[in-house]
C-alpha cells in the first residue's frame, strides 16, 4: 500500500468570523463570515459552500472573500456537512439542498444581511449553487456556477438494456475515498498493475481506519439517494444564472448537458447568460505564459488572476442582485474563440453563421472531406495490461501541462487519421461528434475519440474528444460519440488529427476485457477491436465551421 496523504483544516482567516450554524436536524456547520472593514451594516451577500476547506490553500477563499468585500460584499464561506470543522457525516451530494436553504435563511437573520444573497464557486461549489437552487429560497437571488454540473460525479449506471453508455472516471470512485472519506482528506496513488482496483480502496480504508460513507453509497451495491430531495433545479423557480464552461474543463460534459435542459426550459432560458472560457477546471487558460503555469500558484500570482476569474460574477451580480442597470448590459453568451484575443458576444450558442465540416477516415490514414465510396476496416489491440496512458498527470488541470499529444499516435494501439493542411485560417466553433461502426472480440468495447490540432512543426493539441462504451461488442453497431463544443482558430498550415483508442488511463477505467466491471474486475484479457472506414458506416468527424469555412490545401 503507497503512503497516504492525511490533509487536515487550515487555520481560520484573520479575515474572518466563524460561526457554527445549526441545520434544521441540529447538526452545525462551520462558517466563516468576512464583512467589509468589519462593518456590520446590513448589505448584499455572496455564499460559498464547499467541501475543500474554506481555509485552506487549494481553493484560496480567503483571499476571494477579500476580493469580494473590496467591492462591498458581505462574503459567507462554509464547509460543507461532514467536512473539515463540520459536523456531520461526509455523505457525498446528497445534503447540499436542504443545507443550503438553512444556511441562506440563516444569512437572512443577521444583522449585516440585507435579505439578497447570490452564490459563486467552481465545481463542487458550484454544484452546491444548484442544490440550494432546488429549494427555492426567496432570498436566492442569482448564482454564477463555474466548470460544474447537476449530475456532478454520478457513477455510470449499468442496465442490462443499454446499448451505449458513459466509460467510468476513475475519479469517480477515488473522490469519495479522498475528499469525501470523513472530516479531514486523504490522498493516496491508485497503483495501475494491481488488480483489482477495489482491493486498493478496501487497503486505503483498512489503512485510515474507517471506511467512507460516500464510497460505500456507489459500490459495491449502489444506494441512490436523491440529490434534490424538493424537486430537481430546473424544476424550481428560474432565477438569474451566469453559467461559465471551460473549454478544456474534463467535466464539461455535464456543463453542456445542463445548457441543453436549460434550454428546455423557456423560463430558465430567458434567465440564462453563458460564459465560454479557454480554461480548464483548475482555471488554467490557453494563453497562460509558460511561467505562469504552476501548479501551486503563490499568493501574487492569484492575486493577479482573481480579476478574470472573478470581475464577470461581479458584474452579473451589480445588475441581478443590486439590481444597477438591465439584463441587456449582460451579453447572453459570451464565448472566447481560442488562439485570439479577448471575449466575443453572441445572442446564442453556437453563434450564429455556422456550418457543419465532416471529414471522413479512409484505409489511407487520412481524413477528407469527400465521402469514400469504398468500405473497409481498421484493427487494433486493446490490452489492459498495457494502457494507453492519459496526456496529463492531473485530468483536471489540462492547460496547465498542455501536452503534445503527437506521441501517443506512435502507439500501436492508437489509430491515427490526418487531413490535408488548411489553406487559411478556419474557426471551429460549435459543436463536434464522431459516428462510427465498431465490435470487438471481446464483450465489451470502449472507444476514445480524439480530435488534435497537427502544427506544422509536428505537435498536436487536442481541441476536442469524447468517449463511449458499446455494452455488447460482438456484433459490429453504429456508435455516436459527442465530442463536446469546440471554440478553437485552426492556423493556416495546420492539419486535423484524429486518435482512436480504446484506453485513456488512469483519467478514465480500463475495460479488463472481460466484461467485468473495471473497478472490481480481477481478470485481464486482450481484445480484438475494430472500426468501418468508408462507406454509410465509415468513421466520421463533424465539426462546426464558423462563417467562411476553411479550405484543404
Amino acid at each position: 500500500m503507497t503512503e497516504i496523504e492525511r490533509v487536515g483544516p487550515a487555520p481560520v482567516s484573520p479575515l474572518a468570523a466563524e460561526q457554527l450554524v445549526r441545520m434544521r436536524d441540529g447538526v452545525h456547520l462551520a462558517t466563516d463570515v468576512y464583512l467589509p472593514g468589519g462593518d456590520d451594516a446590513p448589505g448584499d451577500t455572496i455564499l460559498i459552500r464547499l467541501p475543500y476547506d474554506k481555509s485552506g490553500s487549494y481553493t484560496f477563499i480567503p483571499l476571494i472573500a477579500e476580493y469580494l468585500m473590496s467591492h462591498g460584499y458581505r462574503v459567507v464561506a462554509q464547509d460543507v456537512r461532514g467536512k473539515f470543522r463540520s459536523e456531520g457525516d461526509a455523505l457525498i451530494f446528497v445534503n447540499e439542498a436542504r443545507d443550503g436553504f438553512d444556511t441562506i435563511e440563516w444569512i437572512t437573520q443577521q444583522t449585516w444581511s440585507n435579505g439578497r444573497v447570490a452564490m459563486w464557486g467552481d465545481s463542487y461549489y458550484g454544484y452546491t449553487q444548484w442544490a440550494a437552487v432546488s429549494t427555492q429560497h426567496p432570498a436566492l437571488k442569482a448564482i454564477a456556477p463555474r466548470v460544474t454540473g447537476t449530475q456532478l460525479g454520478e457513477p455510470v449506471h449499468r442496465h442490462p438494456g443499454d446499448i451505449t453508455r458513459p466509460v467510468e472516471w476513475a475519479v469517480t470512485y477515488l473522490y469519495p475515498l479522498s475528499y469525501f472519506h470523513s472530516q479531514d482528506a486523504y490522498f493516496w496513488a491508485l497503483d495501475p498493475a494491481r488488480r483489482p482496483f477495489s482491493a486498493q480502496a478496501e487497503e486505503a480504508m483498512d489503512a485510515i481506519g474507517s471506511r467512507s460513507i460516500s464510497y460505500d453509497q456507489w459500490f459495491p451495491r449502489p444506494v441512490h439517494l436523491p440529490r434534490f430531495p424538493d424537486g430537481t433545479p430546473f424544476d424550481a423557480r428560474a432565477i438569474p444564472v451566469l453559467h461559465t464552461i471551460g473549454l478544456w474543463d474534463n467535466c464539461a460534459p455535464l456543463s453542456w448537458a445542463d445548457v441543453a435542459e436549460i434550454e428546455r426550459r423557456p423560463a430558465w432560458a430567458l434567465n440564462h447568460f453563458l460564459r465560454i472560457e479557454a480554461m480548464d477546471h483548475e482555471s488554467f487558460y490557453l494563453d497562460d505564459p509558460a511561467e505562469a503555469r504552476i501548479e501551486d500558484r503563490p499568493e501574487e500570482q492569484i492575486r493577479r488572476e482573481l480579476p478574470r476569474m472573478l470581475d464577470p460574477a461581479l458584474e452579473f451580480f451589480d445588475v441581478f442582485v443590486r439590481g444597477n442597470g438591465s439584463a441587456a448590459d449582460i451579453p447572453r453568451v459570451a464565448w472566447a474563440l481560442a488562439g485570439t484575443e479577448g471575449m466575443r458576444r453572441a445572442p446564442s450558442w453556437p453563434p450564429p453563421g455556422t456550418r457543419e465540416l465532416r471529414l471522413h477516415a479512409t484505409a489511407q490514414a487520412e481524413l477528407t472531406a469527400s465521402a469514400v465510396a469504398e468500405s473497409g476496416e481498421a484493427t487494433w489491440t486493446h490490452d489492459p495490461a498495457d494502457l494507453v496512458p492519459s496526456s496529463v498527470p492531473n485530468a483536471f488541470a489540462f492547460l496547465l501541462f498542455q501536452p503534445d499529444e503527437a506521441p501517443l499516435g506512435e502507439r500501436d494501439d492508437v489509430l491515427v487519421f490526418t487531413s490535408a493542411p488548411f489553406e487559411q485560417d478556419t474557426d471551429l466553433v460549435g459543436s463536434a461528434s464522431a459516428r462510427a461502426r465498431i465490435s470487438s472480440d471481446g464483450p465489451v468495447m470502449d472507444l476514445f475519440v480524439r480530435v488534435l490540432d497537427l502544427a506544422p512543426d509536428g505537435t498536436a493539441l487536442r481541441i476536442a474528444r469524447g468517449q463511449v462504451q458499446l455494452a455488447d461488442a460482438s456484433r459490429p453497431t453504429d456508435v455516436d460519440v459527442d465530442l463536446g463544443q469546440v471554440s478553437y482558430r485552426l492556423g493556416a498550415g495546420h492539419r486535423i488529427r484524429v486518435h482512436l483508442s480504446s484506453s485513456d488511463f488512469p483519467e478514465f477505467l480500463p475495460e479488463p476485457g472481460t466484461g467485468e466491471h473495471p473497478w472490481s474486475a480481477t481478470g485481464m484479457r486482450a481484445n480484438r477491436q475494430t472500426v468501418a472506414l468508408g462507406g454509410e458506416s465509415g468513421l466520421t468527424i463533424a465539426l462546426s465551421v464558423l462563417a467562411e469555412e476553411g479550405v484543404l490545401a
